[in-house]
């Protein structure tokens, strides 16, 4: 069965073959959710973008900029149960959305904010030892969200060992300057790869001064951590590993 209804002038929710989505101009997905599963990530994306657990195994705060359906908010709520979990969406109308895509009601370890998350990051409210950017609109990534000022207050919000993680569009021209703007903000303490089934681009910056990875090791906490999630993570320490196989932008 397919169901398609169109929410506001970009944005719709599509229900085919038991996976509810959220999309943009009726098109490029968003969000993406297995109505068997619904706290399982259904995209590759998603999925490598948890890749963060190699560089901070057990964050206590995370920050989500960008709702979408909720898919890393929910993971994150249910699977590290020990962290707090905040999310930053500026539209109301995704908001709205949440019972729809079964995410929880705020409450002590959950909260979903309507704000512009370069006014609540830049003006120091931000404090989380792991950040997710993952913010687009029906005309890409808004450009407020890629500035090397912005990526520089992310790196203040987080702690000391934090680290940032960023979903990236492939094919996007600007890819290449985005992540030099990273590199110069976290002084080359950037890795990134492909995601799984996707052309879409995760990259993981590191506010660790001391931190060097050592693929072994990264690969050996990758084993021990894919006994409590169900996220291939040694297929991400490899990714890492290689680099991309591709020019950039």
């Amino acid at each position: 069965m397919t169901f398609s209804a169109s929410l506001d002038n970009a944005l719709y929710l599509t229900l085919e073959d038991g996976c509810k989505s959220l999309r943009f101009d009726g098109h490029s997905i968003q969000s993406a959710m297995n109505l068997d599963d619904p706290y399982s990530l259904a995209l590759g994306y998603s999925q490598t973008m948890m890749g963060f657990l190699l560089f901070v195994p057990d964050p206590k705060r995370v920050l989500i900029v960008g709702l979408g359906g909720g898919s890393l908010p929910k993971y994150c709520y249910r699977y590290l149960p020990e962290s707090k979990v905040t999310t930053l969406e500026i539209n109301e109308e995704v908001i709205a959305l949440r019972h729809e895509f079964f995410i929880p009601d705020d409450n002590e370890r959950f909260r979903i904010i309507q704000t512009d998350a370069v006014d609540y990051i830049t003006h120091g409210h931000a404090e989380a030892d792991v950040i997710m950017l993952d913010a687009y609109d029906h005309e890409g990534l808004p450009a407020s969200l890629a500035t090397e000022s912005y990526y520089d207050h992310c790196r203040m919000a987080l702690t000391d060992k934090g680290v940032l993680v960023i979903n990236l569009w492939g094919t996007d021209p600007q890819l290449n300057i985005y992540i030099e703007r990273l590199k110069r903000v976290f002084n080359e303490r950037v890795w990134f790869c492909r995601a799984f089934n996707s052309y879409n681009v995760i990259v993981f910056a590191s506010k660790d001064e001391n931190f060097k990875i050592n693929w072994i090791k990264l690969l050996f906490s990758a084993s021990r951590m894919e006994a409590l999630h169900d996220l291939d993570l040694q297929g991400i320490v490899r990714r890492l590993r290689a680099g991309l196989q591709y020019s950039l932008g």
